[in-house]
């Protein structure tokens, strides 16, 4: 094999940084003064007749980023905001001159708010230009809220990822708050009240926020914000160290001390082994704010009975397959934990708290977190035990990390640490754990740039040697141009128990050079960004593994339509046999190059689709892949999504054919009410799979939830094999308001 000299490749991927000087700042960010209101507003929708909001001035130049880069919003916009009594008041009219086309495409909670006609404002309350809170609504009263770590970017696992945390966004997160819209002949209207200690901030007297606020309309496809954003697609509202500022905010301490208790029965039917039984559990959370910024919770016998189910996946090559965290618990404040490089080599994943490698539940006893901010700096302590499973052969465990990250201020640079730990509780076992130590650290050259970087070692007994790993990535992004540059490596020993890692031991360069080009204004295309991008594995004697080059066009049309046109060369060199469901693949070098088609139709309509597909070499064979998605939706009540993923296989010594169909059906009879069921069938292990919930939702993802769970494997006459009803109702106890 072809021996490289890794050191040979760093300048090539060094070398674009050396391209673009940083010029055209956009111009100072806009700004205002908080306003303290005597009275408070009437939560109704109705802004426009409220003579509290009309003495509240108004913020009311909106900028489009598409789909005429910055011109002023074609329809006009009022946003107010004020104080009063410990709670944040919005008001913001969405004028529009044509009200009988607004789009509502879900009323659910949570549900994108890209394909409606929209609403999102994201507040900074640490003013540290890297997190944030996340708010928005449609002019059917939809209630959104999400947590934002790191600016919403995370790296290449936002595609790969199925719920949870995607980005930096954290959707599971939810605050007790309220919205109310009205829509009337002037276009819509929307009134929001959110207490603050529903979020978390440093208190004191002239504090300035970060803030940012942005429209879509949905029948141009058009969306703009008040702080301008550059042209790009990692420029959002998440992106808060180019938000505009709120300042002269005196904020005192609310008080929050807030149980959720629960109580959950559980009937399960196991036709395979002939078990019927009725289960009853009962738990609780304790929410306490010792300061605003500094938030203590206690677990006991925590429960996820109302968490969707996986999406299932078939692995067709060698290395470990993700499954995203979903569990709300450990999804608070995740980002204050995440440390490494997601989806690839993550120092700490809660999935393996409580779930096993089979995956299994394994009942979690009770734990503690602490999480927030001293000051400038980022503190999280978690601290988990979990039961023994006899019949898996698992011990009790406990879990802790200890997590310190810096911020920097006025910059967008930080530095951190983590210890991250599993140590056996059961007997004679003074030598079950595992432990991580690890550093990182950002610096922000300006607004364009960043390098960034970690370094950690494990310590496990019985292992010695090359038991670390490493990560070092510098990237510019401005002027319409995304470049990377990144190098990692992960030793033969590295062994993070609490952590996830696809594959090792390697060394990867990596690198990626984007370009976003707009189009002019009477052009039905928008913009098209050519791009390439490679990662390339070797051996630690220089040997090459795995290679990836890809070389791709977006087309993006003002209409919504998108097609990309790409082409992938791969080589693998694989040195031990290893088996692809039923196919054995051989030791040996495969050299391969594959075609990739994506189109998806505007997500706007209340029909679209999209489809990826590949086809090209696979092993010395070849496959066709194909993604396929058609989406339909009546009015903001009902919702569909009809998915195949299909992969046909054909190699010398035989052929496959693995496939994963299903659908997600979603009625909500209120934006708190919804009925939603999750059908997936995976023609390999011939299982059918079926998640029903029904849920009567309180404040912050407390409620009713009805779930049922059906399994339906190998014969398809039979009757159905495992079924599980659980009924779980959650209840929010605020002790301190």
């Amino acid at each position: 094999m072809k021996r490289i000299k890794l050191l040979n490749l760093i300048p090539f991927f060094l070398f674009p940084f050396f391209l673009f000087s940083q010029n055209n700042q956009l111009s100072d960010r806009p700004f205002f003064n908080a306003t303290l209101l005597n009275s408070n507003p009437v939560i109704d929708g109705n802004v426009l007749s409220d003579e509290v909001w009309m003495s509240v001035p108004a913020l009311n130049k909106m900028i489009q980023t598409k789909p005429i880069f910055g011109d002023e919003s074609s329809e006009k916009t009022e946003i107010r905001i004020a104080f009063a009594n410990s709670i944040l008041y919005l008001g913001v009219v969405c004028f529009d001159s044509s009200p009988n086309t607004l789009v509502v495409s879900d009323s659910r909670r949570d549900a994108n708010l890209d394909d409606d006609d929209s609403f999102l404002f994201i507040l900074d309350t640490y003013n540290d230009q890297q997190n944030g809170f996340l708010f928005g609504t449609n002019s059917a009263g939809m209630e959104y809220d999400a947590q934002i770590d790191k600016e919403g970017v995370e790296g290449r696992t936002m595609q790969r990822q199925q719920g949870g945390v995607i980005g930096g966004t954290n959707l599971n997160w939810d605050a007790s708050w309220i919205v109310k819209t009205e829509v009337g002949d002037y276009g819509w209207s929307a009134e929001f009240a959110i207490p603050l200690n529903s979020i978390r901030f440093i208190p004191g007297n002239n504090k300035t926020w970060g803030i940012n606020f942005q429209r879509n309309i949905s029948k141009t496809n058009e969306v703009s914000f008040w702080a301008p954003l550059p042209v790009g697609l990692s420029f959002g509202i998440k992106r808060v160290s180019l938000a505009g500022k709120m300042h002269g905010l005196n904020l005192k301490n609310p008080g929050n001390l807030k149980v959720f208790p629960y109580v959950l029965t559980q009937a399960t039917r196991n036709k395979a082994i002939k078990d019927n039984s009725v289960d009853y559990e009962f738990g609780a959370d304790i929410k306490y704010s010792i300061t605003p910024a500094l938030t203590l919770d206690l677990t006991y016998n925590t429960d996820f009975a109302q968490v969707e189910v996986d999406k299932q996946q078939v692995n067709l090559d060698r290395f470990n397959l993700f499954y995203p965290e979903k569990r709300a618990f450990f999804l608070e404040n995740a980002g204050q934990f995440s440390i490494g490089s997601p989806g690839e080599v993550d120092l700490f994943f809660t999935r393996r708290i409580g779930i096993s490698d089979n995956g299994s539940v394994v009942p979690i006893i009770g734990g503690a977190r602490l999480s927030g901010k001293v000051g400038q700096t980022n503190v999280g302590l978690l601290s988990m035990i979990t039961d023994d499973v006899k019949s898996l052969g698992i011990n009790k465990n406990n879990f802790s990390v200890a997590r310190v990250n810096h911020n920097f201020s006025n910059s967008r640079s930080s530095i951190g640490g983590a210890y991250i730990a599993r140590k056996g509780l059961g007997k004679e076992v003074d030598d079950d754990y595992n432990r991580v130590f690890a550093i990182d650290g950002v610096w922000g050259i300006g607004k364009k740039a960043k390098i960034s970087g970690f370094v950690s070692k494990s310590t496990t007994p019985g292992i010695k040697l090359d038991d670390y790993t490493f990560k070092f990535s510098g990237n510019y992004n401005w002027n319409r141009w995304n470049i990377l540059a990144q190098y990692s490596e992960v030793g033969e020993g590295f062994n993070p128990e609490v952590g996830y890692l696809e594959r090792g031991p390697f060394k990867k360069p990596e690198f990626l050079i984007f370009k976003t080009i707009r189009m002019s204004e009477k052009s039905k295309l928008l913009e098209y960004r050519p791009h390439v991008s490679g990662r390339y594995y070797f051996d630690f004697q220089g040997n090459v593994v795995t290679t990836f080059t890809h070389i791709d066009t977006h087309w993006v049309w003002k209409s919504g339509l998108e097609i990309h046109t790409g082409y992938n060369v791969r080589k693998e060199w694989v040195s031990d046999e290893f088996k692809i469901v039923n196919l054995n693949i051989a030791e040996g070098e495969y050299n391969n190059s594959e075609f990739q088609l994506v189109v998806q139709t505007n997500s706007n309509k209340k029909v679209s689709f999209s489809s990826r597909s590949t086809i090209g070499g696979y092993f010395g064979g070849n496959k066709f892949f194909n993604n396929l998605t058609l989406n339909v939706r009546s009015g903001d009540k009902f919702s569909s999504s009809l998915f195949l993923n299909s992969n046909n296989i054909n190699l010398d010594h035989g052929d496959l054919n693995v496939s994963i169909s299903g659908m997600r059906l979603t009625y909500s009879f209120t934006p708190r009410m919804f009925v939603q069921s999750f059908i997936q069938y995976n023609n390999v292990t011939n299982l059918l799979s079926v998640n029903t919930r029904y849920g009567l939702l309180g404040d912050a993802n407390t409620g009713l939830f009805v779930v049922l769970n059906i399994l339906k494997d190998d014969d398809l006459l039979d009757y159905v094999n495992n079924q599980r009803l659980t009924i779980k109702y959650t209840h929010t106890f605020d002790f301190i308001k």
